[in-house]
């Protein structure tokens, strides 16, 4: 018996009662009903379900799994053996498992697997189930669970982690007899990388693990009323091509979701056909490479004037495979105030759920552009291209005047933007870039040259601290598996983020990937504490995470000693000399992890920023320079013959 459940299944009715769980509702099952419940098959191969699971994964085609064991999982990890088809790579915590399959998937396009054990090992995967959901990771996550008999006695290391995970991601399996093993499997695998893609949870209880059933493959699935919708109907691509011939400031805001679907030659067309300017969100980065003049970089919070000013004075808005996130939209009501909006998207739920859409478009992005610009050619065919040259003007001057910059610091350390920068121009152009959450983050994103696709790994909806290590670790697998080793990994992180799974440096040794970290060490929480210059009057609470004047000591941990534990290489940079060679040396190692440990400024600031909650026409590319506005606080809606000067244009108290 399986029961199943889904955030799309399970919505809350106006007067309705909440649902119970999968978990509660088998809790409410007489035992003796339990029993009866089993398939009466007896054709294919005879083996226990836990057998039947590694099989499953093989048939599925996947080749490399991550995973902590534990008691109510042990069946599984039995069936694990050196005949097993997959790789098994064996983290140190549950989190991280999770993180190192998000990486995976990203980095390759396949479905991430992780493999884990019940109770604390369920509920510690939980925040990358949650991670993986809010990015549209594909991804299957395994969990342990005790037998069914033990089921709702409070049984040791018993959680509902099917409950636990419903609102948290794409669907989520209890199996409870063997026989549902594959076909759950089947329907897990094709649930996570179909539509819009997300992490599905299979509780397997340590009954379905220890029967015997039979096995056979491939498997009928069972999944009524799934069917995503990949192509656009009616009439919505005429109305769309329409309202680009009539738009004379057009913006395409491309999202994760464009990435998902693997549109970056799509997104280039459309561009290059429409002379429309192309804005990105976060996990959009490199979609379309940075050299190309028509993309502006990042908006929002942290994006580039000439990415957020495009946006705000479009008047005709493209969202592609994006979901209007607050930290991309600043205040949603004034968020691309003149814009008419066509939204592409292949989850119904995310079309007009922030903002509405003049044109909705239900459809996977790639198939829905590749229907779309022909649409576009034949009315320029008809009615000719519209003249975009005022819009360029303004975009080329915004982009001339306001490139990312960054203050030198004052107290003889790195200045961390400095540090990526160099990181850039010396890296691989294959390299697969991974960070974690923070500051380091954002300077990554403003800085980095992405000239391709699936070369940026990095936590967005959830802003997972910890989650860089064990997803860079996640991506080398990845590029030894598909790519031959041949698209080398540099995290980019921070003291702070990166010691929230530290512990995987012993993961990332012994099972051979040789990442390269560069750890932005200025022993501080540095957004945070950017937050609290800006909007708390310099309070650092809870914020300082060593001061070397009082303890002595290089650091706490001392993070060259702590890679050298591990078996890593550790090395320190405190000047520019130091830097260069650094990252000299580390791009030349290639049989073990690298830490570099920079000593950076603890007072950097990511400029641009837009406060949260605010219009982002009050953007601020530095302190006391907010170009959106003029000396009034007046929206600009004009060109750029009114532009001379704006980068004085305001003495507004900064953000």
């Amino acid at each position: 018996m399986t029961w199943t459940t889904s955030r799309h299944h399970l919505r809350k009715r106006e007067g309705s009662a909440v649902s119970p769980t999968p978990l509660q509702a088998f809790s409410g099952v007489t035992k003796s009903a339990a029993a009866h419940q089993k398939h009466a098959v007896t054709e294919g191969e005879k083996m226990t379900g836990a057998q039947a699971l590694v099989r499953a994964l093989e048939d599925l085609g996947v080749k490399d799994v991550f995973g902590v064991p534990g008691g109510a999982i042990l069946p599984v990890y039995d069936a694990i053996n050196e005949d097993t088809d997959f790789r098994f790579i064996l983290a140190r915590h549950e989190q991280a498992a999770g993180h190192a399959a998000e990486g995976y998937a990203v980095a390759t396009g396949e479905v991430g697997v992780c493999i884990v054990t019940s109770g604390p090992g369920a509920t510690n995967v939980i925040t990358a189930i949650a991670d993986a959901n809010m990015d549209s990771i594909p991804m299957i996550v395994i969990t342990g669970q005790v037998g069914v008999n033990s089921i709702g006695t409070d049984a040791f290391q018993e959680a509902d982690i099917v409950g636990a995970t419903y609102p948290v991601s794409k669907h989520s399996y209890l199996v409870t007899s063997a026989q549902d093993v594959p076909r759950v499997l089947a329907e897990a695998h094709y649930i996570a990388r179909s539509g819009r893609p997300g992490p599905v949870v299979v509780d397997l209880t340590k009954t379905a693990q220890n029967e015997e059933m039979y096995y056979s493959w491939p498997q009928r699935m069972i999944l009524p009323g799934y069917n995503p919708t990949t192509e656009a109907h009616g009439r919505v691509l005429t109305t769309a091509a329409k309202m680009f011939q009539r738009s004379f400031r057009p913006v395409l805001y491309v999202g994760g979701g464009a990435v998902r679907s693997d549109a970056g030659d799509e997104i280039k067309a459309l561009s290059d056909l429409t002379g429309a300017p192309i804005v990105t969100t976060l996990p959009a980065r490199g979609i379309v490479s940075d050299d190309d003049p028509a993309v502006l970089g990042m908006l929002g919070m942290h994006g580039t004037i000439a990415a957020t000013g495009a946006v705000q004075r479009s008047d005709l808005l493209v969202a592609i495979g994006a979901r209007f996130d607050d930290r991309v939209t600043g205040k949603l009501e004034a968020f691309a105030p003149g814009a008419r909006v066509i939204h592409i998207d292949i989850d119904p739920a995310e079309i007009g759920k922030n903002r509405t859409a003049d044109v909705p478009i239900v459809g996977d992005v790639k198939t829905v552009l590749q229907a779309l610009i022909p649409q576009i050619e034949q009315l320029h065919a008809e009615y000719g291209k519209p003249d975009l040259s005022s819009w360029w003007k303004l975009l080329d001057k915004w982009v001339e005047q306001y490139p990312v910059r960054y203050e030198e610091p004052t107290d003889g350390t790195l200045a961390p933007q400095w540090v990526v920068e160099q990181l850039s121009e010396a890296a691989d152009p294959n390299t697969i870039w991974v960070s974690g959450v923070g500051q380091h983050q954002m300077w990554a994103t403003q800085l980095i040259k992405f000239r391709k696709p699936h070369q940026w790994i990095s936590s967005g909806g959830l802003g997972t601290m910890g989650f860089g290590l064990p997803a860079a670790i996640g991506a080398a697998v990845g590029s030894q598996r598909y790519f031959n080793g041949d698209k080398p990994v540099w995290l980019i992180d921070g003291d702070g983020s990166f010691q929230m799974t530290s512990e995987e440096l012993a993961t990332a040794f012994l099972e051979g990937t040789p990442v390269k970290i560069a750890l932005l060490n200025n022993s501080v929480y540095g957004m945070v504490r950017q937050w609290q210059t800006l909007f708390y009057d310099k309070h650092y609470s809870a914020t300082i995470l060593h001061e070397e004047d009082e303890t002595g000591l290089v650091g706490c941990p001392d993070f060259v000693k702590l890679a050298e534990a591990y078996g890593c290489v550790g090395l320190r940079a405190r000047t520019k000399e130091e830097a260069i060679e650094c990252i000299r040396k580390a791009n030349e190692i290639n049989d073990r992890p690298v830490l570099i440990d920079f000593h950076v400024w603890k007072d950097a600031m990511v400029w641009p920023m837009v406060a949260a909650g605010d219009s982002n026409n009050n953007v601020t590319y530095m302190p006391g320079i907010k170009p959106l506005l003029n000396p009034t606080g007046d929206v600009r809606l004009d060109d750029a013959d009114d532009m001379d000067g704006a980068a004085a244009a305001d003495e507004n108290e900064e953000n």
